[in-house]
């Protein structure tokens, strides 16, 4: 099925003598080509169908940028509170609550940075082009987590392909008469989020895939990502050889570069971050890369030199990051900004780590693609549990300082209420489609008697049924959350079972397809210490990466 509101490639990237072609930004967000990355798709191209435009710019590196160097301007200008624009953070159902502390009580964070495609304004349409598209409902075309780790020591970033299959969740606008998105019934590409009530719902699809609660989000436009590329003064790239990104069909970013060192800013670092052919092997998985290369270089350049000490420097680019950004209500004040990005400013560029969430061509479309099996979860499972991308971790006496009671359960210590009085039902979700995975029989009522022989005598089997993968613990209102860990830590269950929702009444087991028998859930295994090599991971300190250049595509 072909979505109309999807921005997908097939036409120029640019029209001669300008920067156009309209079309979500590929960044981080844009889908790969496969690379034979153990998904066995090696040397297959991905055939774009239909007319279908791309803009291609990473609206998020800007975002990545403010956050983690250009703080400290933030303090010179608290006038520019009132312009900051905020909306939303969760418009879904479900709500993981914030990051679970670790054994010394530090808290990681995670971010979702967003790039709009939208095309409102006069502005954006002189660069976005795309004329068919103008006024129309934007996409988040460019989606990257920035987690930052529970001791500050690492940080890791995980692109999701902008053409990603997926579960779209219920989504509900703010207000008493907000517009009611309901959940999709099959797979839908993720970059449709934002036209589903903002950013909000995009929080709350990353959060339904990965379980993975979102602290904050940053969104900016791709006008900003010109603007403040001004402001900036460059960024040092590097090409292996000559390249110009062009077709003989005038597809192509327009990007001219010569071999080796370059420094970009303004329109040319947007066609940087636009371009697709002409890198690597003129797949969006190259262009991801080249977009991991450009964010690591800004950060290294920042530290490395005073360019932020100029007050007019200062001025332009907070005034550009300000104009430029939508954030949550939780980020609206400069001074939140700047304890953000001291925060991040913590973090050497050697334990950053870039990453796309791996994946695989979609069964059903060849032109979008899936999460991988095992692979995807993989690194999702070291967010949650702050375990660091690089490895590094792993090599520490005793594992990350910031890591110990990640994989824990969660901790019941807020509450006092004693487990005889903390009503509980359980459903039985060990169903499936899968018609071999019939629904175990009187499975609910058997987890009642183990719930109330641990004291829990107010447990009941709820009459309402489910399918879970995993075993969970819902509950309804904040002030239940202890009390569900309670429940969870009774069975072993790691925090992340635990969730906020609305479809809940109360704190309710849901008994997973992976607890069909036994009177506890089977123990998670290990937990990967490294990402794996599909995500294709790129380390902050790396600066002697320079991008590789598809044939025909030099001059």
């Amino acid at each position: 099925m072909r979505h109309s509101s999807v921005r997908g490639e097939g036409a120029p990237e640019q029209a001669a003598g300008g920067i156009s072609g309209g079309g979500g930004p590929g960044a981080s967000g844009a889908v790969p080509e496969p690379q034979g990355e153990g998904d066995g798709t090696s040397g297959v191209r991905r055939r774009r169908r239909g007319k279908r435009r791309v803009l291609l710019w990473t609206s998020s590196t800007m975002a990545f940028l403010i956050l983690g160097t250009a703080g400290a301007g933030y303090l010179y200008y608290r006038h520019l509170n009132g312009s900051i624009q905020t909306d939303a953070l969760n418009l879904g159902d479900n709500k993981l609550g914030g990051p679970k502390p670790n054994a010394f009580g530090q808290t990681p964070l995670n971010i979702l940075l967003i790039g709009s495609d939208a095309r409102n304004d006069k502005e954006n349409q002189a660069l976005g082009g795309g004329r068919d598209t103008f006024d129309g409902q934007p996409l988040a075309d460019v989606q990257m987590l920035l987690h930052l780790s529970a001791d500050r020591s690492n940080m890791s970033v995980v692109s999701m392909p902008r053409d990603t299959m997926i579960k779209m969740p219920k989504c509900t606008e703010p207000g008493p008469d907000g517009k009611v998105h309901p959940a999709s019934k099959g797979l839908v590409q993720v970059n449709e989020s934002l036209s589903r009530g903002g950013p909000g719902c995009t929080v709350a699809a990353w959060q339904e895939l990965t379980k993975i609660p979102i602290s904050h989000f940053m969104m900016i436009d791709f006008k900003g990502v010109v603007s403040m590329a001004d402001a900036i003064g460059g960024v040092p790239v590097c090409v292996q050889e000559n390249v110009h990104s062009r077709t003989k069909a005038g597809k192509g970013s327009g990007l001219k570069l010569p071999k080796g060192e370059s420094v970009i800013q303004g329109e040319q670092a947007l066609q940087w971050l636009r371009t697709r052919y002409g890198f690597e092997d003129g797949t969006d998985l190259g262009r991801t890369h080249a977009q991991h290369m450009y964010m690591n270089s800004m950060a290294r350049e920042f530290r490395k030199n005073a360019k932020l000490t100029n007050p007019v420097k200062l001025n332009s680019l907070a005034k550009a990051a300000i104009d430029a950004m939508v954030v949550d209500p939780g980020l609206n004040k400069i001074d939140r900004l700047y304890d953000l990005s001291m925060e991040l400013k913590k973090v050497p560029p050697g334990r950053i780590t870039m990453t796309t969430m791996p994946w695989i061509q979609s069964p059903n479309d060849r032109d979008r693609v899936e999460p991988k099996p095992g692979e995807a979860e993989d690194v999702f499972r070291m967010v949650r549990e702050d375990i660091a991308l690089d490895g590094q971790d792993a090599k520490q006496p005793g594992g990350s300082a910031s890591a110990p009671a990640a994989s824990a359960t969660p901790s019941a210590a807020p509450t006092a209420t004693p487990p005889a009085k903390i009503p509980v039902a359980v459903r039985n979700a060990t169903g499936g489609k899968d018609e071999s995975q019939v629904k175990v029989k009187g499975r609910a009522s058997d987890v009642v008697a183990l719930l109330v022989g641990k004291g829990f005598t107010k447990a009941t089997a709820d009459q309402l049924t489910g399918a879970e993968d995993t075993t969970l613990i819902r509950y309804a209102k904040p002030e239940q959350a202890a009390d569900a860990a309670a429940v969870a830590t009774a069975f072993g269950l790691p925090a992340d079972a635990v969730q906020q929702s609305a479809e809940v009444p109360g704190i309710t087991l849901f008994v997973g397809k992976d607890w069909r028998t036994g009177a506890a859930p089977p123990a998670a295994p290990p937990a990967p210490t490294k990402a794996p090599d599909s995500a294709r991971p790129l380390n902050g300190d790396d600066d002697k990466a320079c991008m590789k250049i598809q044939e025909g595509f030099t001059w």
